[in-house]
């Protein structure tokens, strides 16, 4: 006997309508993801630190650059914790397809990996694009706290912590952060016992100082309105070489503390294995940064800008996370 064929019911048609419509729309989804194609849909850039941060604001003004050199929209997406490590960590997990992106700081890759014990990122899951800037600290303290116990340079507060052991509080944006690493190296190299206060940001520890709740702090440049109206006192930077913004200020180095020299940089960022020719558009677009008053003006406040290329960026990540490897094992700093 013939076996006959069943007719498909209704609800297996419109299966295999949609299965065809799946199969249809495939290839232009395929086309549209290719990098001759990219972008396609809006970017999202990750940032690990608040709203209103140093990294934050610095996102802010890259995605405006990149929105209008890419021609599609591009927001910021806030995933503050962790010293940055949570917003870091979810790029790491992304797919690199060229539409999650991040920028963080210099603590974030060069040194969480090393001071963590548990943290779901190394250097390697990134794929860097462009330093954007690079800056050193400032060494400031509270106007008052200063007058009160005659602290005019950075050897006077060395002086005051080894007559007062842990009585000198800084601030820092959290734990493991490159200013918390910093003041702690200059603390042991020095032989005194001061005591770290960590903050969301280095915005509230800056706000900590100004109000006496702490009394000083290795600054970034966006402490320099409230050092030119008195309400911070800069004692010595941590460059190479004085700040043109602050001529009168001499460097750690300068101050009696040699080879003292510490910077930090922000970053773009992309998951490691976007295609190369997405991580060359975004270099290209970000680096027009350059040219554009809006960036210069928002960037020149925070540091220098520096639109490294992403070989010569990868190599100075690499020689920054090797140097701060023998800082945390000689300082044994571990965080959980």
């Amino acid at each position: 006997m013939t076996k006959k064929h069943a007719l498909p019911t209704r609800r297996t048609a419109l299966a295999l309508c949609l299965a065809a419509s799946w199969l249809a729309a495939a290839p232009a989804q395929a086309q549209a993801d290719k990098p001759d194609n990219w972008p396609a849909k809006t970017i999202r850039i990750v940032v690990g630190f608040p709203a209103g941060s140093f990294t934050d604001t610095i996102a802010r003004a890259v995605a405006d650059q990149l929105g209008k050199q890419l021609g599609q929209p591009v927001i910021v997406d806030n995933k503050p914790g962790a010293n940055g490590s949570i917003g870091v960590g979810e790029v790491a997990r992304s797919a690199p397809d060229g539409y999650t992106l991040l920028v963080t700081n210099s603590s974030s890759i060069t040194i969480n990996p090393q001071i963590y014990k548990k943290i779901s990122y190394q250097p390697k899951d990134f794929a860097p694009v462009s330093m954007l800037l690079d800056a050193p600290f400032i060494l400031t303290v509270n106007p008052d706290w200063a007058s009160k116990n005659q602290i005019r340079s950075a050897q006077d507060v060395i002086a005051f912590a080894r007559r007062n052991p842990d009585k000198i509080s800084y601030g820092s944006a959290g734990p493991g952060n490159i200013a918390h690493l910093a003041f702690a190296q200059w603390s042991n190299r020095t032989g005194v016992k001061t005591t770290h206060v960590p903050y969301k940001s280095a915005s509230q520890a800056q706000l900590a100082v100004l109000s006496g709740e702490l009394d000083t702090q290795f600054d970034t440049w966006s402490a320099l309105p409230q050092i030119a109206a008195g309400k911070l006192l800069p004692l010595a930077v941590t460059a190479p070489q004085r700040m043109k913004q602050l001529p009168n200020v001499p460097t750690m180095a300068e101050a009696g503390y040699a080879d003292f020299n510490v910077t930090f940089w922000a970053g773009l960022f992309a998951p490691a294995g976007t295609p190369p020719a997405i991580i060359a558009r975004l270099y290209e677009a970000t680096k027009g940064m350059l040219q554009s008053e809006h960036a210069r003006n928002v960037l020149s406040k925070q540091g220098e800008m520096v639109m490294l290329a992403p070989e010569p960026f990868g190599q100075r990540i690499a020689k920054e996370a090797a140097d701060w490897k023998q800082v945390i094992q000689r300082e044994a700093i571990s965080l959980d």
